[in-house]
């Protein structure tokens, strides 16, 4: 073959690493029964296996400034589908008048409250109380179809009008969705300002009141915190954790919040602790980069955009 550039033996021996360890350029083989969520690894005490929900569809869309066809987004549902993904949201609605017009469809419906006062009567226009009535309906019109219903909680650290978010609210407004049949509670750092120390002391308040195997978390990376804050969560039992392909979202009711953290990213993240999630990354970017080339934007994950840049994915 004769001697081969020190450039090229590098960028070889770098593609190489990124196919065996991490289920790029080439189609993973099928991942092994996923122990329920929750389970923990017998050596490293983190869980054996992370839930990834994709919310790409529904809050990585919802604050585009164009209209998406709805052809792009069915097609960008069907590539999700393909990945190994566990649960993808898909769309949004303002009533409960709508639970029954879903359920043919539906296998999981959300209710999104808020520990800010201001927050909620912006986004959903009603105060937490007037609006834990309204879920209260909601929840109850799911539960006589049997499907399950997702409890989210936005501002849990830190709210666009109010400020710093005091734990003990984001426990109590959590533990009135898990009281009312709320079988998971994903706690939102909507606007992207927490931390790993913000977000250490909001589960402990939590804990107290809902057990951890019902928790989510849902990160925003505005200040770049976002797989710091998830590694945190993890680190003490969260095992459900919300992002979106690409990194795309925010929010349109707080200002300066950027996009969800990246599903490529928290993928790359977890499988270099050895967590599984049952996901294949590879058509992970691949659903991404469809996405991205249909919105003309480049991609917000670190880790499609080195791929795609190396030469991995093609």
């Amino acid at each position: 073959m004769g001697t081969v550039p020190s450039a090229l033996k590098h960028c070889l021996s770098y593609q190489h690493l990124l196919k065996e360890q991490l289920w790029i350029g080439e189609p993973a083989p099928p991942p092994p029964a996923a122990p329920h969520p929750g389970q923990e690894s017998q050596a490293s005490g983190l869980p054996a296996y992370v839930k990834i929900v994709e919310v790409g569809p529904r809050d990585g869309l919802q604050n585009e400034k164009v209209i998406v066809p709805t052809d792009i987004k069915i097609e960008l549902i069907n590539r999700l589908s393909k990945t190994g993904l566990p649960a993808i949201e898909v769309t949004s609605f303002v009533s409960s008048r709508w639970v029954p017009q879903i359920a043919a469809g539906a296998t999981e419906v959300s209710v999104f409250g808020a520990a800010s006062e201001t927050f909620s009567k912006m986004n959903i226009n009603c105060s937490i109380e007037e609006s834990i009535e309204k879920f209260e309906d909601v929840a109850k019109s799911a539960r006589n179809m049997n499907i399950p219903v997702r409890g989210y909680v936005s501002c849990a650290l830190g709210c666009p009008y109010e400020g710093n978010i005091i734990p003990a609210k984001v426990a109590e407004v959590s533990k009135r969705l898990y009281s009312m049949g709320c079988h998971e509670i994903s706690l939102g750092d909507t606007i992207g300002v927490g931390t790993p120390g913000s977000m250490k002391r909001m589960l402990e308040a939590v804990m107290k009141e809902i057990p951890v195997r019902a928790l989510a978390v849902h990160c925003h990376d505005t200040y770049g915190q976002a797989l710091a804050n998830i590694l945190t969560a993890i680190q003490m039992g969260v095992a459900v954790v919300d992002s979106s392909v690409a990194g795309l979202g925010g929010c349109p009711y707080a200002k300066g919040a950027t996009g969800n953290v990246a599903t490529e990213d928290v993928i790359y993240m977890l499988n270099g602790l050895g967590i599984n999630t049952g996901v294949n990354l590879y058509t992970v970017m691949e659903a991404g980069n469809f996405i991205c080339t249909a919105l003309n934007k480049k991609t917000n994950s670190k880790v499609a955009q080195a791929s795609f840049n190396t030469g991995t994915v093609n």
